[in-house]
């Protein structure tokens, strides 16, 4: 909105974007108005104002002035998907290796490696793991080993920038079974090291209970309801669950939680 001098551009400082003492408004305003006056910035405030409206500018600042800094540049979100049957065969198997890379600053997910793995003990998926799953035979089969895909994660990490000293990382798992259990127990049957990045994570779960003040008995779909939000995709795919992590990060850290480790060091 203009004033009587025909600077709208000085609006701007009223909003909730910026909020200026009155000395300084009023030294603004002799500043720029005279500009304004000379035809020198006419129309370019009007531009500005569209701009910025049109981008949700303000929702913008207000988001960002609401977020409270995390610990970690950078949140890996994980869920490893296994084989199984009733009874439960051993070993189990990973046959689904998602990542998204969230970004601490803005919980947005920058990057995705997705990789399904070749079970090779019992290469034949039961009835029971394709229902829970949605992994069907093909999906697997002739794909890479388990040490193959530890190899591609590890260059996918040092892609992103996660080897880096300086970067801080952490993974995020809902329950601690993915990477206390499930990993190390098949690394060591196969002989194969578990990289250090492995070793320290956070529990989504405990983290909603900090939060929330309740244990969410049912995993994500119990965050979810908490929340209010919708579940992504189906329960069980391990792409989807991931998707369904990262929003309840992202819901949580707008609501002013900070996240931390909740794993014991190794």
């Amino acid at each position: 909105v203009s004033d009587a001098s025909g600077c709208s551009m000085i609006a701007f400082l009223h909003t909730g974007a910026a909020k200026f003492p009155q000395n300084l408004l009023s030294r603004s305003r002799q500043a720029v108005c005279p500009l304004f006056s000379a035809g020198v910035l006419k129309g370019f405030s009007s531009i500005v104002s569209r701009k910025l409206a049109s981008h949700g500018f303000g929702a913008f600042m207000a988001a960002m002035s609401s977020f409270p800094p995390q610990r970690y540049h950078y949140f890996l979100v994980l869920d490893f998907e296994a084989t199984c049957d009733k009874p439960q065969i051993h070993p189990q198997e990973i046959i689904e290796f998602p990542i998204l890379k969230l970004n601490g600053r803005t919980m947005e997910i920058e990057s995705t490696f997705h990789m399904y793995v070749q079970p090779v003990v019992h290469p034949q998926l039961t009835p029971f793991c394709t229902e829970l799953t949605g992994i069907i035979q093909g999906m697997v089969d002739g794909q890479p080993s388990l040490q193959q895909v530890l190899e591609r994660v590890d260059e996918w990490m040092a892609k992103e920038g996660l080897l880096d000293p300086s970067v801080k990382s952490i993974f995020v798992t809902c329950g601690d079974w993915d990477l206390k259990v499930m990993l190390p127990g098949q690394c060591q049957y196969l002989g194969l090291p578990v990289a250090d990045y492995f070793k320290q994570w956070i529990n989504l779960k405990k983290a909603y209970s900090f939060a929330m003040g309740s244990w969410p008995k049912n995993g994500l779909l119990d965050m979810n309801k908490g929340l209010n939000l919708q579940h992504i995709g189906r329960p069980h795919s391990g792409i989807d669950d991931c998707k369904n992590i990262a929003n309840i990060m992202k819901t949580l850290a707008h609501r002013g939680f900070i996240f931390k480790q909740t794993s014991k060091p190794f």
